[in-house]
């Protein structure tokens, strides 16, 4: 197992190694600070996917350097959202989405997945078969991200979708390090749901 996710780093630039461990870092710090509602979400998240685009665009992965570049979009974004009103006191408070919301976050994975694709077509990469799975965890990501920027507690369900299904593809793309970390993302999105619906739960007795 140890030699599986290590292989891949023998040939690989330190510097390389030591930028994918950042993000490692900084992507684990950013999923925490997301379940705690945390402003430090962006920051942490925002120099986790700078680096990615950079990464991802080394190793040929449009469809996830793409993604990474619409997360470090969303997360200014989110910040200025947050930092209006994003703590647990304010305006800003964790809801669910309504009809509206759904078929936005729809739209949105419909259209990522479109627009991933015509990328590949029009750079005339070779589509393989994990490049189309790697379009459907970008829709998914997209909707996720923007549900995020609401704190909308869908966010979490997206995420622990898409979570899955890129912990294998990273596996078998060779990038031990980044499968690793969707793993742990996993284990957090399923924690912060939970944590997050207590919330929805505690409000809706009071209220």
């Amino acid at each position: 197992m140890f030699d599986f996710f290590l292989d891949s780093y023998k040939n690989a630039p330190l510097w390389h190694i030591a930028l994918e461990f950042l993000v490692f870092v900084c992507g684990i710090l950013s999923v925490w600070f997301a379940k705690k509602e945390n402003i430090w979400v962006y920051p942490t998240g925002l120099i986790a996917t700078v680096i990615s685009v950079y990464l991802l665009y080394i190793a040929g992965y449009i469809g996830d350097m793409i993604i990474n570049g619409y997360f470090s979009v969303m997360s200014i974004y989110g910040w200025y959202v947050w930092a209006k009103g994003g703590t647990t006191e304010d305006n800003l408070p964790i809801t669910r989405t309504n009809l509206n919301e759904k078929l936005i976050g729809i739209g949105l994975f419909v259209v990522t997945v479109f627009v991933v694709f015509g990328i590949y077509k029009y750079f005339d990469y070779e589509i393989k078969n994990d490049n189309y799975v790697d379009m459907i965890s970008s829709g998914i990501f997209f909707a996720g991200m923007w549900y995020m920027a609401k704190k909308k507690i869908e966010n979490w369900t997206l995420w622990i979708i898409g979570d899955i299904i890129v912990v294998p593809l990273y596996a078998y793309r060779g990038l031990g390090m980044l499968s690793l970390q969707y793993l742990i993302f996993t284990i957090l999105a399923i924690s912060a749901y939970l944590e997050w619906r207590k919330i929805l739960d505690s409000k809706k007795q009071l209220s």
